[in-house]
């Protein structure tokens, strides 16, 4: 009851919309050609991805001696990078699923975007441990499959291979969600399309899908299952990741809080990306009647929340420190916050901890100038979280004589500015071809009002 009295103080759309409308509106993008804003955000991460490219064709043909790592420091921008992209991820997988299951029905306006983005983020991940392979051609063999080479297996007691299991299974998990929440969709741009090629491949993408109370009673069942089977990927994917540390005897990784440490940062950051996304789309594509402040609102404070957790691991870890009573934990730590690379630490304190506490107001989190700066700069300091974690554990080690100071060579840093050129390439191509907006769960959410009643269904197969 108290959910729908909220619905009617505060409608999921706005504009007094009817169903018509909203098939139109959130398929206009795509009926219409693109403007000069797409383009010229398309060249850019084009030209950026074509660089990525570049980049990455000549380490692998000369070697990752290309990059910047030396004896002490073996993990730099890859790792990094990889931890980043993984929890950019994070968001549409909880966007999508567990508030599904919550039954909160604002996910609507957002959720294809951050599903859509989750492929995308999770892409842009695979790159890195690929390329730090070094013999990039050999990937395959992280495959147990039957092979001639005897005994001669990968360590499955190694959290790297986990990490192939893991980010596979939670790719192919994210594709089926996202497919599958797709369909409704794509079968009402069937019935909307000429006779052509877009309306041969959504028929046969479609899967024949009638809108009989049979098929969508089917479709709610299986998407009910995906989002259960998807759930747990939200909590295991970044725990495994944070394995890759906490396994280890280096002072500053290996600690229990770790892993839920990682899974509050990868939503932290995802949401974050989310939000950031879908207030240029909601700009640029005039969709604000469907991505309202309330959305942002409440995006912000689900951010806000993780952020205080994000900040209490933060703290936590300095106080495990100090209290083990180990003189390498405390180095590394009182190194982190006051050594040559302390600009580092500040700067992720001050972007992941003190701004978004701005958040607590609400004139600030319904100011969209304002969200926009703030989840730039957690997007910001979420890439310098894991550069701390990683780079400054390592280039103070056990023997002074062997500190080194670690700098990105201009083939890391192509690269890094390559992957945001496949992220963004990728999510203007799927704003053009697909609907950015789950169409029939936005119908079944919103409080359309009078207009939605009086629709009939052939008003409805006409629009």
């Amino acid at each position: 009851m108290s959910e729908l009295n909220d619905a009617h103080r505060s409608p999921l759309v706005t504009g007094d919309k009817t169903l018509g409308d909203v098939t139109r509106d959130i398929c206009a993008p795509m009926d219409a050609r693109p403007s000069g804003l797409w383009w010229a955000a398309f060249f850019v991460s084009f030209v950026a991805l074509l660089v990525g490219a570049a980049a990455v064709w000549y380490q692998i043909a000369t070697g990752i001696g290309t990059w910047g790592l030396n004896k002490t420091i073996g993990w730099g921008f890859d790792i990094t990078n990889f931890v980043f992209w993984v929890g950019i991820g994070h968001a549409g997988t909880l966007i999508s699923a567990v508030l599904f299951l919550f039954r909160q029905k604002w996910r609507t306006a957002v959720n294809r975007s951050a599903e859509a983005m989750t492929l995308f983020a999770v892409m842009c991940a695979g790159i890195f441990p690929l390329i730090h392979m070094g013999r990039t051609w050999l990937a395959y063999w992280m495959v147990p499959y039957p092979n001639t080479r005897g005994s001669l297996w990968v360590n499955f007691k190694s959290p790297l291979l986990w990490d192939v299991f893991a980010i596979s299974t939670y790719l192919a998990i994210s594709a089926v969600f996202w497919y599958v929440g797709l369909i409704p969709d794509l079968a009402t741009i069937r019935d909307r399309s000429q006779p052509g090629w877009r309306k041969r491949i959504t028929s046969i993408l479609s899967l024949g899908w009638d809108g009989s109370a049979r098929t969508w009673h089917r479709y709610e069942t299986v998407y009910m299952l995906l989002a259960g089977l998807a759930t747990p990927l939200v909590f295991s994917v970044h725990t495994i990741v944070s394995m890759d540390f906490a396994t280890s005897v280096i002072p500053g990784w290996h600690t229990t809080i770790f892993p839920p440490y990682f899974v509050a940062g990868a939503i932290f950051s995802g949401l974050a990306m989310v939000i950031t996304l879908m207030i240029i789309a909601r700009k640029t594509m005039h969709l604000e009647d469907y991505v309202t402040m309330k959305h942002i609102e409440r995006m912000s404070l689900l951010m806000l929340s993780m952020g205080c957790i994000v900040g209490l691991a933060y703290g936590t870890e300095f106080f495990m420190a100090a209290y083990s009573g180990n003189p390498y934990e405390q180095f590394v730590f009182k190194n982190r916050a006051l050594g040559p690379m302390s600009w580092a630490y500040w700067t992720m304190v001050t972007c992941n901890v003190l701004v978004p506490q701005l958040l607590w107001i609400k004139k600030v989190r319904t100011t969209l100038p304002l969200v926009f700066v703030i989840v730039i700069l957690v997007n910001v300091g979420m890439w310098f979280e894991r550069f701390v974690i990683i780079v400054t554990s390592l280039h103070r080690d056990f023997l002074p004589s062997s500190w080194a100071h670690y700098v990105p060579t201009t083939i890391e840093i192509a690269t890094f500015v390559g992957s945001f050129g496949l992220f963004f390439t990728c999510f203007l191509l799927f704003c053009r071809i697909a609907p950015a907006i789950a169409i029939a769960e936005v119908k079944g959410a919103a409080h359309l009002k009078k207009h939605a009643s009086t629709t009939t269904p052939v008003e409805e197969q006409a629009a």
